[in-house]
């Protein structure tokens, strides 16, 4: 995990934690709306919990494959900042965001219009009127109206991070998690409404988030005398340069989805059981992506400035950081497994079989929290077609494991160790990457 031996300080640890605590906030605030989504639907019931398992994963893939929106933004934002081109990095942000509107409304619409193949494709009993089904299509139809306000909050925290301010960010996620949770039990249980008043919190929650980072984009931007108007030019560059991005998260949640395909075709229990756990792994993934946020801004500014010694002093301690966030991850977990499953779902066989996967999830913790932090380095230095192929291919390891599991009647635990094998591709490509000087590139337009 580079040079050196792990230590316990290091001169760089003021300002990556500076960056990194308020930017869990942000980072969490997807998984903590659905993570409540999960809790409530599951005390609904196990049809309702699976219904919210398919849809909620046509969501997090679409939140997932446009978070070039946030990244790429974070990583061009920084640069420029590094190199003293504040309004070129004010440019820059507004049209990220009118791209995130626009692909916004175009997954939106194109998805509910999809949605029932959608559905049936990821274990929804294609083209049967069942109940995991109806679930399905209501959540998900309903979600899909707060997709626009989402990524516009992607592109506005990605321009906010750029600027090394992840304190707002952070306020955002915490109120609109609270407003989306106390606003779900209201409906839910205070007016006995079902699924569908689960979507409704979240999709206003969203664009309460949205319409924060608008008005906060747009004054920051007008007190540097940079024009909202959209720049049709620059917004086709920076489709063009998300495309690596894009490419590296479609196989990341091709993996995903994949893994909760297999699942929902071992039966009602094992996806129950996958879909609590999956939402804990990736409330974690999303806690250790703190440090790599904070990896992104500053490895960012440093290359764009031209400091190559400190660039690399700081990627060498965000790794350290990202194994010890993940050895104190793996113990939360253990800690909490004995009560964990009865928070998420009342039926005692999925309980049980919940019990069991914490288990896998504890032990990839460590190892998860480095690929998380290479990841970080990685994009902040703007090296997104190497991240591209390394996704590619761990996904090209990852997928016959799976698909080979319902045929040879394995269980779930062996769904769960080839997601292991393809955390372990994944840390194996990118440490070698780091090693080597091919990704610290100075200047600007690195």
């Amino acid at each position: 995990m580079g040079s050196g031996s792990l230590r316990l300080r290091s001169p760089h640890d003021r300002e990556i934690l500076g960056l990194a605590i308020p930017a869990f906030g942000a980072l969490i605030a997807e998984p903590l709306y659905l993570l409540a989504d999960n809790a409530v639907l599951g005390h609904l019931g196990t049809e309702e919990l699976d219904g919210f398992a398919v849809a909620s994963l046509v969501l997090l893939i679409g939140h997932s494959i446009f978070t070039f929106l946030a990244y790429g933004t974070t990583a061009a934002v920084s640069r420029l900042l590094g190199a003293g081109q504040s309004n070129r990095a004010a440019h820059q942000a507004v049209q990220s965001m009118w791209l995130a509107a626009l692909i916004g409304t175009v997954f939106a619409i194109g998805a509910a219009l999809l949605s029932g193949p959608l559905v049936g494709l990821l274990g929804g009993e294609l083209g049967q009127a069942g109940p995991v089904r109806t679930n399905a299509l209501i959540y998900l139809r309903i979600s899909l109206i707060g997709f626009p306000a989402l990524l516009l909050s992607l592109a506005g925290v990605g321009y906010l991070r750029g600027l090394q301010d992840t304190r707002r960010p952070f306020y955002v996620a915490g109120a609109t998690a609270i407003f989306n949770l106390v606003l779900e039990l209201v409906l839910i249980f205070g007016f006995d409404q079902g699924i569908g008043a689960s979507a409704l919190s979240t999709v206003l929650a969203q664009w309460l988030s949205g319409a924060l980072y608008l008005w906060w984009v747009a004054k920051a931007v007008r007190e540097l005398g940079v024009s909202l108007v959209p720049d049709w030019a620059i917004i086709g560059q920076l489709a063009v340069a998300g495309r690596d991005l894009f490419f590296r998260t479609v196989a990341l949640r091709g993996a995903f989805m994949v893994a909760t395909g297999v699942a929902a075709r071992l039966g009602g229990v094992e996806l129950a059981a996958h879909q609590i756990s999956f939402e804990l792994w990736s409330f974690f993934a999303y806690a250790q992506d703190a440090v790599a946020i904070a990896a992104q801004a500053m490895v960012g500014r440093l290359l764009g400035a031209g400091e190559r010694l400190k660039t690399r002093e700081v990627g060498n301690r965000v790794l350290q950081l990202g194994f010890l966030l993940g050895v104190l991850s793996a113990l939360v977990v253990l800690v909490l497994r004995p009560v964990l499953p009865g928070v998420f779902s009342g039926d005692p066989a999925v309980q049980a079989l919940t019990g069991f996967l914490l288990l896998h999830l504890a032990a990839q913790q460590p190892l998860n929290g480095v690929v998380f932090a290479l990841d970080g380095i990685l994009i902040g230095a703007n090296d997104l077609g190497f991240l591209a192929r390394a996704m590619l291919i761990a996904f090209g390891v990852f997928l016959p494991l799976a698909l080979v599991i319902g045929p040879a009647d394995l269980g779930i635990g062996w769904l769960w160790a080839a997601i292991a094998v393809f955390m372990v591709m994944r840390f194996g490509l990118l440490l070698r990457r780091f090693r080597g000087d091919r990704w610290v590139v100075l200047g600007a337009e690195g």
